[in-house]
């Protein structure tokens, strides 16, 4: 009689899979995210800043718009408050980084922007370490920005406002997750996004009437750099733990110069690669360094848990946000 041997690290095996999935996943969308804004970049001649960012707008929202499906009559004024909000934090941030990109360049824009959830890090944190990874970010500024009489301080102040606007759409996504369910509340703010930048964009274009090859950058960038990450981000989430894909967000400074050299021509001293080098360990340490640890009574009290009740699956996310318990439990009851 033959039995049927059973493969003993199977478990492991999948689980390194998914990571690796997850991995690829993130790679893509942090590359798809900067090729998009490098290639948008490409449109400002004819369109300007403005006019790129208004047709990536406009994409963006009818993307969201479709994926997300929010029921907008139902909303209630607390759940709008912050969704408006977000819609003008996303549709500033986005407005100020293509017009830093277009002064001072990709790589050092993108970077600069990322001071926003690096300070968000920071702030929710009051240890020691995280005052050294502050300060380590500091310095990267200031070998990035090197003041000087030729310095262009309008482009740094419209990077430092886009990472500003990243940090408040990054406190307001988490509002409003909490307040609707599902992607219902991004969606939303996308969509009013998309609305605002209406005038705006009829207007530019009816004065600079756009190319065909213009309208193809400007709506590449909104696919890439929108509609892309959404959903890679999303199914990178189901893989890989959350402080794992902070951590990996680290990237996009790198990769965001690396698109600038190639796509756009715009190469970087080596004094800057210097300081985009600081601020990205600076993040990165951040991120190490607030992923909650588990003590050892916590783990045997886990494992006792387990034992009496069963194995459990938990989210490799963790905690789902109030807003997507209530729309699963919802779902679920319907």
């Amino acid at each position: 009689m033959q039995q049927t041997q059973c493969e003993p690290h199977t478990p492991h095996a999948r689980r390194d899979t998914a990571r690796s999935a997850g991995v690829a996943l993130m790679l893509a969308s942090g590359s798809c995210n900067q090729l998009g804004a490098a290639v948008g970049a490409l449109a400002f001649p004819v369109l300007g800043a403005a006019g790129v960012v208004a047709v990536r707008q406009w994409i963006a929202g009818a993307v969201l718009l479709a994926v997300g499906r929010p029921r907008l009559r139902s909303f209630t004024w607390r759940q709008w408050r912050p969704v408006l909000l977000l819609a003008a934090a996303f549709a500033t941030m986005n407005l100020s980084l293509y017009c830093a990109v277009d002064r001072i360049g990709l790589g050092l824009a993108v970077t600069l922007e990322f001071l926003g959830p690096l300070a968000v890090a920071l702030l929710s944190s009051r240890r020691a370490p995280d005052l050294v990874c502050g300060l380590v970010a500091a310095g990267g500024v200031l070998v990035l920005t090197r003041p000087q009489p030729s310095t262009d301080y309008a482009g740094i102040a419209l990077a430092l406002l886009a990472a500003t606007c990243w940090a408040c759409y990054i406190l307001l996504n988490r509002t409003v997750g909490h307040r609707l369910p599902g992607a219902e509340g991004s969606a939303a703010a996308a969509g009013v996004s998309a609305l605002l930048y209406l005038p705006i964009g009829i207007t530019l274009l009816a004065v600079h009437p756009p190319t065909p090859a213009a309208l193809a950058c400007a709506a590449t960038a909104g696919m890439l750099s929108s509609a892309v990450p959404m959903l890679t981000d999303m199914l990178a989430l189901r893989r890989v733990p959350a402080h794992f894909f902070g951590i990996f967000m680290s990237v996009n400074p790198v990769l965001a110069a690396g698109a600038g050299l190639v796509v756009l021509g715009q190469s970087l001293h080596w004094s800057q690669w210097l300081g985009i080098a600081a601020i990205v360990i600076a993040n990165t340490t951040s991120v190490l360094l607030s992923r909650p640890r588990t003590t050892q009574t916590a783990v045997q009290r886990g494992g006792r848990a387990q034992a009496a009740t069963g194995p459990t699956r938990s989210c490799p996310c963790g905690p789902l946000p109030t807003g997507d318990r209530r729309g699963r439990e919802s779902s679920a009851s319907t």
